[in-house]
């Protein structure tokens, strides 16, 4: 027979099938063994009964330990006792091969987990994060095709900081010294010259010497940047790009937001147009309403973050953070020169920062003094300082964080499982 996958089987409801996946659970008797198969799309139980089977092959089936692969063939049925309402009554098998005792067993700690991951991946869970994951990406690709914007990939090797030098992961490229990206923006900054609108999906590595449970040092960032926009039409972007992400996820990995447990209904709501709040605007809610007083200068922190978000159901963007403490190439509001045009987008829940993004600075002057400030070398820029000198244009852009995006929508406690394999500041294997 043809296999199918679980999925498909379900969705067939009746008749034989040929299945192949891994046992997810067993148990049985003398006269009946009963195994939960997986694959990648679902789970069923198969049921064997011994008097159709030979005592070797019984013998055998009755070895079949945890993670065993296998391929089973059978009639279903319906049984609503069964954990997805069908099981396979099965009438042949063949073991591929039998798995040793499976070292991961319930109520194991989170860090055990992580130094197995190459194992616990195969986890319904992180299955069902995996496909959330997956889904994200797809959805802002598909969103920004939609708007007519080229995808474009940036190098992963690059000379100098776009985030601040002391977050660089240094590297040896042959003779010479470069550094791991941060960000494609720079890069970007000089391909909207020639194809205007453009996205990518890629990695970034910050060398953050962070413990919390919101950061990684390797991550995915879906950014976009473009010419001839502002803020405001930046704003619009990235609405709407989000509530075109959750609800695609809403749509597409239902049965994977219920087995995590999440609030669909919640996130339903999640739909542009977002509010939106100035900086000192929130400063002045944290004032009123959290009795928090915090001064005007100070970056916003988890803790300030959190906090505001009680307030909102939907995410919020919060504009004109202090020039002072923003990256050099945010360009200062003509109108309030203390503040900068960029904005981030903070998730609900407790999720925090999503989005980063602003108009980028045009004037070049400001650029190298900026830099001057961080202790930059400006020669170091001399090629991005071209792009101030032939055809400036006003322009903007901004940065999705994937896996941010991705533990809010499956409610997760820790970043570390919204990627496949993270790297931390203390982990870096397997």
């Amino acid at each position: 027979m043809t296999f199918v996958s679980i999925q498909e089987a379900l969705a067939k409801g009746k008749g034989r099938v040929a299945l192949r996946g891994w046992v997810y659970r067993e148990r049985g008797s003398n006269e009946f063994k009963f195994i939960v198969l997986r694959d990648s799309s679902n789970i069923i139980q198969c049921v064997f009964k011994q008097e159709k089977f030979s005592s070797k092959a019984w013998d055998e089936l009755d070895k079949v330990t945890v993670e065993s692969s296998m391929t089973v063939e059978g009639t279903l049925k319906e049984d609503k006792r069964a954990p997805t309402g069908y099981e396979l009554q099965a009438d042949k098998f063949t073991v591929l091969q039998r798995a040793e005792p499976f070292p991961i067993t319930k109520d194991q700690s989170p860090e055990f987990l992580l130094d197995v991951r190459h194992l616990s991946i195969r986890s319904r869970r992180l299955t069902a994060v995996m496909k959330i994951r997956h889904t994200v990406m797809k959805a802002f690709r598909d969103y920004f095709m939609q708007e007519k914007f080229i995808e474009m990939e940036p190098p992963i090797f690059t000379p100098n900081a776009c985030e601040g030098g002391s977050t660089l992961f240094e590297v040896k490229y042959y003779k010479e010294k470069m550094y791991l990206t941060q960000s494609w923006q720079l890069y970007a900054e000089a391909a909207i010259f020639a194809l205007e609108r453009i996205f990518c999906i890629s990695p970034c590595f910050r060398a953050e010497k962070s413990k919390t449970s919101r950061h990684l040092s390797e991550f995915w960032m879906a950014e976009m940047e473009a010419a001839w926009i502002g803020l405001p039409e930046l704003l619009k972007y990235a609405e709407g790009c989000v509530s075109h992400i959750v609800q695609m996820a809403v749509k597409e990995n239902t049965a994977e937001l219920e087995i995590l447990g999440r609030d669909i209904a919640t996130l339903k709501k999640v739909k542009a147009p977002f509010p939106r709040k100035t900086y000192a605007e929130v400063l002045k809610i944290l004032k009123e309403k959290e009795q928090v007083d915090i001064p005007f200068g100070k970056d916003l922190r988890t803790i300030e973050e959190d906090l505001i978000m009680k307030h909102f159901d939907k995410p919020l963007m919060v504009t004109n953070y202090p020039k002072a403490i923003m990256a050099f190439y945010k360009k200062r509001d003509p109108k309030h020169p203390e503040t900068a045009l960029c904005f981030d987008v903070l998730a609900p829940e407790g999720y925090g920062e999503i989005i980063g993004g602003s108009e980028r600075d045009t004037d070049l002057e400001e650029l190298k003094k900026a830099l001057q400030q961080e202790g930059e070398k400006l020669e170091n820029y001399n090629w991005y300082f071209d792009l101030r000198r032939y055809g400036n244009v006003p322009h903007a852009g901004f940065g999705l964080g994937v896996e941010r995006v991705v533990s809010w929508l499956c409610g997760l406690d820790n970043i570390k499982d919204a990627i496949p394999f993270p790297r931390t500041m203390y982990r870096f294997s397997p």
